[in-house]
């Protein structure tokens, strides 16, 4: 059972809390020693919610992000080929949940960022086993970028842009599973949201057909097998694409007819939001502005 940090300072004395920071404190120092180091991950992943500066306590001390590093970088040879068992699975994942802490803490973002930690994860990214250990380390991966993005700050957005993170989310959202599939759009989302990230995917035809391209498939995907979280990502994604004039001329020819009919009722009676979405952007697509859509020329 984890506690919030309200939780924490109404059930725990001066005397325990500091017994409690005084463990922490040991774990973090265990995580350097290859003997103590699992169950220090294990221990300090389990206590990320209850103390809430364990992000610069784990960045500031020595040798704990090296040590970090070393566990996924000890993960690389497991990928291809592809024989990630589940308790080296869910080792990296709980030094990944220690990372996503990082990549969350005001103090601690931009030199996580500065560090280009997140290029190590990319190659996990990569992998497209469905075995469970892949797709567990997939997500917890994904959830590390989802929390950088989370925050909405415009250095987080220019730092994804110099990598290749949209083509690798753009391949999950296509083959994922349906939480991998969610977390990867929300990411895209949050990238389209950015006015750099708008103008960068449309900058292109080949960068806007590929998202397009991608998001008509899960339409035709989320037809046959309804999910309302998943849909009310793609429907944001659509929408803001439509903010932009010659993405908005393109999307009129390649907006997926389940997105204009019925095909979608059930979902939408349950979220208002999404149906507000679906609503704007079928608005905004109605009227032509006489701007020149992309094209490949």
């Amino acid at each position: 059972m984890f506690y919030t940090i309200n939780d924490m300072s109404t059930q725990q004395s001066p005397a325990s809390a500091s017994i409690e920071r005084e463990k922490v404190y040991q774990f973090i120092l265990e995580l350097t020693s290859p003997e103590t180091r699992e169950n220090a991950l294990l221990e300090l992943s389990k206590k990320r919610e209850i103390v809430p500066d364990l992000a610069p306590m784990l960045w500031n001390s020595f040798g704990t992000i090296a040590a970090l590093l070393q566990e996924i970088l000890l993960i690389y040879p497991a990928i291809n080929p592809p024989t990630l068992t589940a308790h080296q699975s869910n080792r990296v994942c709980n030094a990944l949940a220690l990372l996503q802490c990082v990549a969350s803490h005001p103090e601690t973002r931009s030199q996580f960022l500065m560090a280009h930690i997140p290029l190590f994860l990319y190659p996990f990214l990569h992998t497209v086993s469905k075995t469970r250990p892949f797709e567990y380390l997939r997500l917890t991966s994904l959830g590390v970028i989802g929390a950088l993005v989370k925050t909405d700050e415009q250095e987080v957005i220019t730092f994804l842009l110099t990598t290749e993170i949209i083509p690798l989310c753009l391949r999950i959202m296509e083959t994922g599973s349906e939480l991998s599939k969610t977390v990867a759009t929300f990411i895209l989302q949050k990238i389209l949201l950015d006015e750099s990230g708008l103008s960068y995917i449309c900058q292109t035809y080949d960068r806007f057909s590929h998202v397009a391209m991608i998001l008509g498939k899960m339409v035709i995907s989320l037809a046959k097998e309804p999910s309302a979280r998943l849909l009310k990502h793609v429907v944001r994604c659509y929408l803001r694409l439509s903010d932009n004039p010659r993405a908005r001329e393109a999307l009129r020819q390649c907006l997926p007819d389940q997105l204009k009919d019925n095909t979608f009722n059930v979902c939408l009676q349950e979220d208002k939001s999404t149906k507000h979405w679906l609503q704007q952007l079928l608005k905004n697509l109605e009227t032509p502005a006489g701007i020149s859509p992309l094209t490949s020329q």
